[in-house]
C-alpha cells in the first residue's frame, strides 16, 4: 500500500519559510533567524498570489514566486492620500514622515496609514498598503504541512499549542 505524501491543498496548515525581496533584491521581510509561518491554506490569511502558487507542494520543497501587484497588497490608490490638519492631531504629538499611525474614522473603523510628508498646511497620510504597486519575490519553502482539526476549519484560522491563537 502506497501512501501519498501531504501537499498544500484547502484546509492544510502550512509551516512556511520565506523571504520577501523587492525588484532590486533588497530585503522586506523574513521568516529566516525566527518562527515559520503557520496558516491555512485556502483561508485568504496571506496575499492570494502566494497562496495559489504554493498549491500542490510538498514538505521540503521551495520555490520562487513572483506576485504582480493585484494579486499582492493592489496598485496605488491616489484617493487614499489625505492632507490632515494639524488640528487633527493630538496637542504635542511629534509626527514624522513614515511613522505608522492607527486612524479612526467618523464610524468608529480603524486603519492603518503611514506619515507621507509633514508640510505646514498638515500632515499627509497614506492609506495604500505599504507594499501597494510593488512586484514580491518570495523564496518560500515548505517546512511543515498537517491537516487542519475541525476547530481551525469552522475558525478560518491555525490554533497554536496550547490553545492561543494567532
Amino acid at each position: 500500500m502506497t501512501t501519498q505524501p501531504l501537499t498544500v491543498r484547502d484546509g492544510m496548515v502550512v509551516t512556511l519559510d520565506y523571504t520577501l525581496r523587492r525588484e532590486n533584491g533588497e530585503i522586506i521581510d523574513t521568516s529566516v533567524g525566527r518562527e515559520a509561518l503557520e496558516y491555512l491554506q485556502g483561508a485568504g490569511q496571506i496575499i492570494p498570489g502566494l497562496e495559489q502558487a504554493l498549491y500542490g507542494m510538498v514538505v521540503g520543497e521551495e520555490r520562487r514566486v513572483v506576485v504582480a501587484p493585484e494579486d499582492a497588497y493592489g496598485e496605488v490608490d491616489p484617493e487614499a492620500v489625505h492632507l490632515i490638519p494639524h488640528s487633527a492631531f493630538p496637542p504635542g504629538m511629534e509626527v514624522e514622515p513614515g511613522m505608522v499611525l492607527q486612524v479612526r474614522n467618523q464610524y468608529g473603523e480603524v486603519s492603518q496609514a503611514w506619515v507621507a510628508d509633514v508640510q505646514p498646511e498638515g500632515v499627509v497620510l497614506d492609506f495604500n498598503h505599504p507594499l501597494a504597486g510593488m512586484t514580491l519575490y518570495f523564496d518560500a519553502k515548505i517546512v511543515g504541512l498537517r491537516p487542519a482539526t475541525p476547530e481551525e476549519l469552522i475558525h478560518g484560522h491555525v490554533h497554536g499549542a496550547g490553545g492561543h491563537e494567532h
